[in-house]
């Protein structure tokens, strides 16, 4: 999306060793010692491995801290507590403090929860709570992307089809004004907001998964999971029976039933799916998940009668099914 500061070390599937590790700046450890004491102080337990010292074990502390599956653990349970969001809340005060110190590394920590904050989020902001603190790290995120794009759009050229290819004979002389019309708008020019309005809140959060997707290589199996959990929610449609799912409440949190699915908001989770389908068809439990959002998104589309929803949805489908069934004479080529 933007050019962001690129992480030490990329990783997306597993936790990385320290072989391959670059050093660290002295910046860069003083963030990440202040960082991991504080969550350590809110966390019940803290793994005994995750210390902030160089170490030849150890010599990214932050890294580790991203793919660590009981501080995951423990930090997704906080975050599904009834009063979690609402306000003064330690955790979501450390996601805010965390992500605005500007460590590339720290940074991806606060991304790694984002499926979390924003699924919990939409899925109570219909019953009218105040989740100030959940609010407070979208704007966040929201805020770095605004001042990384500088004010201006997202854009991307495309080929022209009012314009001859280079396979073909020129019949008529070409007009240099259609040329003009190859300039797609991707995302739109982002504007400061301080507070999250109902009128702004998909693009609020659309943003900030915008921001996720960009990181998604670095992402955790985990965290793409949970993302894929929570957009069968937000469909909150059977695609076996075409039956509404029912509000329900479960231990996790997780089933709070449908939300609005707007072009803003349902754009990103569309790119950040297409990534699973096509991009990790290795991972067969990260695929599946992906799939069957899709197949959700796909039931609710239908439902709501939505053609541009229905074309995304029903051509990420049959993507994922050419994934699933490849072919050694397929000629993407061919028409």
């Amino acid at each position: 999306m933007s050019k962001h500061s690129k992480p030490t070390t990329p990783s997306s599937t597993s936790t990385p060793t320290s072989e391959h590790a670059p050093s660290i700046s002295l910046d860069s450890l003083s963030k990440t010692k202040s960082a991991i004491e504080s969550l350590s102080s809110i966390l019940s337990s803290f793994p005994s491995n995750l210390s902030f010292s160089i170490s030849s074990s150890n010599p990214n502390p932050a890294l580790s801290l991203l793919h660590d599956p009981q501080v995951a653990s423990q930090v997704s349970s906080l975050l599904h507590e009834p009063n979690s969001g609402v306000g003064d809340n330690n955790l979501c005060h450390w996601l805010y403090d965390t992500f605005q110190s500007s460590n590339p590394n720290l940074q991806l920590i606060v991304l790694r929860f984002l499926p979390n904050i924003v699924g919990i989020y939409l899925s109570h902001v219909a019953l009218r709570k105040p989740l100030a603190d959940f609010e407070a790290v979208l704007l966040a995120l929201y805020a770095h992307e605004t001042t990384s794009c500088a004010g201006q759009p997202i854009t991307m050229n495309i080929p022209n089809l009012s314009l001859p290819s280079v396979y073909h004979e020129a019949k008529a002389p070409i007009n240099n004004n259609s040329i003009e019309l190859n300039l797609a708008i991707i995302s739109p020019s982002l504007e400061p907001h301080g507070i999250v309005r109902s009128t702004r809140r998909a693009r609020i959060v659309g943003v900030a998964l915008e921001l996720y997707h960009n990181m998604i290589y670095h992402m955790p199996v985990g965290s793409k999971i949970d993302f894929c959990d929570f957009c069968v929610v937000w469909a909150g449609q059977d695609n076996n029976d075409d039956r509404d799912l029912k509000k329900e409440s479960e231990s996790n949190g997780h089933k709070e039933g449908r939300i609005p699915l707007p072009w803003e908001l349902l754009q990103p989770v569309l790119r950040i799916l297409g990534h699973y389908l096509m991009g990790n068809t290795k991972n067969k439990e990260l695929f599946d998940a992906a799939w069957a959002a899709c197949n959700s998104l796909y039931a609710r589309s239908m439902h709501d009668i939505n053609p541009k929803a229905l074309l995304a949805t029903g051509s990420l489908l049959k993507l994922g099914k050419k994934a699933m069934e490849p072919s050694e004479d397929l000629d993407p080529t061919e028409i």
